[in-house]
């Protein structure tokens, strides 16, 4: 190009360059590699190429642009304006050409790369670049004279129209694919919109067809796949906006609650991993039922699903044994990433939907764990940051811009209200806030679905339809560290009678005892408490989670953290103070101790919505130094340790600065003792 061809300036990126007059807006953006979209492939269908051209001095830019910079309003604008509307001064970029100096705006929603802010426990941002896409193509008609199949034909439209090599497309099409082209092609008179899914450079696969120009629903789901609890965010895969998200229990937890107890039961059954693959993906496609049903779309409107999940989990989707991973060196049949067909999987989405599932990094740290990395990316930090996903089988990190160490710690279910006497799901009705006055012992809380605290006069009255029916994850937490510092529960974890605590809500219950929370019998209603069998669940699990996390300090050689991040399905309900009071987590300053929500969901939603995030991920697990807390014997005395509330020998020093925590003893032989069988 000339010098004296006119210059096209596009804001927000800069780009700049002369073209010849007479090239349309959307042609220069090509030609300068600018962010700008179409799907209609520049026929003034869509209005996805609108720019709001800028007249006048630009002396940042060195131009003057006069109004002729730009053809006049054709016959297409004019049509699209009157039928659908057009902000007042903007263009089709397919059908404004250039005939001077001029400076365009690209608007966020002509950008093909949108950022979309997602607002949860923190604020995320996503460019959007999803691999599976919609684009409108007209295809030449059949001629006796130059014979060709209409699949043939689409190729080559697709090349012509979008650049889309034919080697990176498959050489025919499924039976069903071709059936659903050759009837959209006839309707359509040889013009259609198609679906393209570009997992992985070279390789586009078609997903979805439809007669004439449309903007078809493309959703995707992004799952974390846990062993207690599967969680789904139904995305539109061209806004990036989440329609629905929900989550069922994982039907695998009548097999073991835990994964070493699944992985015995497949050994132990001639059927039992193909059971538990059956188990999960029907609940999988009833999850998927029912977000499609609350998002008021089709389920087969869903297109794409982005997996992540640990290894046990991973290969009992897949239909893989288990049981290579419930003894050294728990090898994996993959680590790899994968781009597998929903249909494979038995999963009931669109005829041609596709799965990517992120790759694991060893052992027992999976595909949730690079989420989470993905999601958090301590790598890119300078502060040594400790992130605990915590769940059933908790993922560990710990790392900054040196270094990222990664290990998993069998938890098992307790923090998900499960092991618990009166444990449940997080569900309206069930208490999730606990507080406990330190004087009078008296507790009062908050359940889901009410905004009111307990001792509130119009707490009944609310709660009448759900009622209180339980305690879930993030209340038990509480329940446990409010009976700690209250002086209820002592620093080995046992429950003090009503003389040694001053409150008659400790009950006697058998050789020890229990705290009463709430008493519903009257109307009918669950009796809740806490038992001594509640602590000793809470303890096991949070001594598995701080034990994990100091074998990584130990590995890394530090003795302290300097930021702390809760993640997990339940990550933003769960207190800081109250977390570190239990000891679940190693001292850190509380102000530096925040939630991620369910960070390996996020990362899912990454991957889902970014393609270029995959690669990223599938690079970034090569990088993550994995220790197997299975084989570490540092691990043993990490755990025995961490059973005290919080910690039996490290002081806490940061949190008893703030938080005050009773000394009580109540197996002394006192009166106020628990009278704990001997050992025998």
């Amino acid at each position: 190009m000339s010098n004296s061809d006119p210059l096209v300036i596009f804001t927000p990126s800069g780009k700049r360059g002369h073209v010849a007059p007479g090239t349309t807006v959307l042609q220069a953006a090509r030609q300068l590699g600018v962010d700008l979209d179409s799907v209609c492939g520049g026929r003034g269908i869509c209005s996805k190429c609108q720019v709001q051209p800028s007249f006048g001095e630009h002396a940042k830019h060195g131009i003057h642009a006069d109004p002729g910079a730009l053809s006049d309003v054709n016959t297409v604008e004019e049509r699209y304006d009157r039928v659908r509307g057009l902000k007042p001064g903007r263009r089709l970029g397919c059908q404004a050409c250039i005939r001077g100096d001029v400076v365009l705006d690209v608007p966020p929603e002509s950008q093909v790369h949108k950022q979309v802010v997602r607002k949860a426990a923190t604020t995320r941002v996503i460019e959007m670049d999803p691999a599976t896409r919609a684009v409108y193509v007209e295809v030449e008609e059949a001629d006796m004279h130059a014979p060709t199949g209409d699949w043939e034909r689409l190729k080559t439209a697709l090349f012509e129209q979008w650049q889309v090599d034919p080697v990176t497309l498959p050489q025919t099409l499924p039976i069903p694919m071709l059936i659903a082209m050759q009837a959209a092609l006839i309707k359509g008179g040889y013009k259609i919109t198609v679906a393209l899914n570009t997992a992985r450079t070279g390789v586009i696969k078609l997903v979805g067809v439809w007669p004439g120009f449309t903007e078809p629903s493309l959703y995707g789901l992004a799952v974390d796949l846990g062993s207690t609890t599967i969680a789904a965010h139904l995305t539109n895969l061209t806004t990036g906006e989440v329609k629905a998200s929900g989550g069922v229990m994982n039907p695998q937890i009548r097999f073991g609650e835990d994964l070493m107890s699944r992985v015995s039961y497949a050994m132990m059954n001639d059927t039992g991993a193909a059971d538990m693959t059956a188990a999960v993906r029907e609940a999988m496609n009833t999850l998927a039922q029912e977000l499609a049903r609350e998002a008021g779309i089709e389920v087969t409107d869903i297109f794409e699903a982005v997996f992540v999940m640990n290894p046990v989990m991973h290969h009992l989707l897949l239909g893989l044994d288990p049981t290579p991973l419930g003894q050294s060196p728990f090898a994996l049949a993959t680590n790899s990433a994968m781009d597998l067909s929903a249909a494979e999987l038995g999963l009931s989405f669109a005829p041609a939907a596709q799965v990517y599932i992120l790759p694991l990094i060893a052992g027992h740290v999976g595909a949730d764990a690079a989420a989470v990395a993905l999601s958090e990316a301590p790598q890119k930090r300078d502060p040594l940051t400790l992130i605990v996903d915590v769940g059933t089988n908790a993922e560990i990190i710990l790392g900054n811009k040196a270094r990222v160490l990664a290990c998993s710690s069998p938890t098992g279910p307790a923090f998900e209200g499960a092991q618990i006497s009166s444990g449940q799901r997080a569900a309206p009705g069930a208490i999730e806030r606990l507080e406990i006055d330190p004087v009078t012992k008296e507790p009062r809380f908050k359940v889901i679905g009410c905004d009111l605290w307990s001792d509130d006069p119009e707490f009944t009255t609310q709660t009448a339809v759900t009622g209180v029916s339980g305690i879930c994850g993030s209340g038990i937490i509480e329940a446990v560290a409010e009976m700690r510092m209250a002086g209820i529960v002592d620093a080995n974890g046992l429950i003090g009678s009503a003389e040694a605590t001053g409150t008659a809500r400790a009950r006697p219950e058998g050789r020890t005892h229990s705290y009463l929370i709430h008493d519903g019998s009257e109307d009918g209603g669950p009796v809740i408490s806490v038992t001594q069998g509640d602590i000793r669940a809470i303890q096991l699990a949070k001594s598995a989670l701080y034990a994990g996390a100091r074998l990584l300090m130990d590995e890394f050689g530090s003795d302290k953290v300097e930021r702390v991040v809760l993640a997990g399905a339940f990550g933003a309900h769960i207190s800081p103070k109250h977390a570190m009071v239990l000891g679940m987590i190693p001292d850190c300053p509380l102000e530096h101790v925040t939630s991620a929500g369910n960070a390996a969901g996020t990362g899912a939603q990454i991957a889902l919505l970014n393609v270029a995030s995959r690669r990223e991920v599938e690079a970034l697990v090569h990088e993550i130094t994995k220790i197997e807390t299975a084989i570490e014997p540092r691990f043993q005395e990490h755990f025995v340790a961490a059973n005290a509330i919080p910690h039996a020998t490290d002081p806490f020093a940061g949190l008893r600065a703030v938080v005050s925590l009773p000394e009580p003893l109540f197996n002394s032989g006192s009166s106020g003792g628990t009278g704990r069988r001997r050992r025998r």
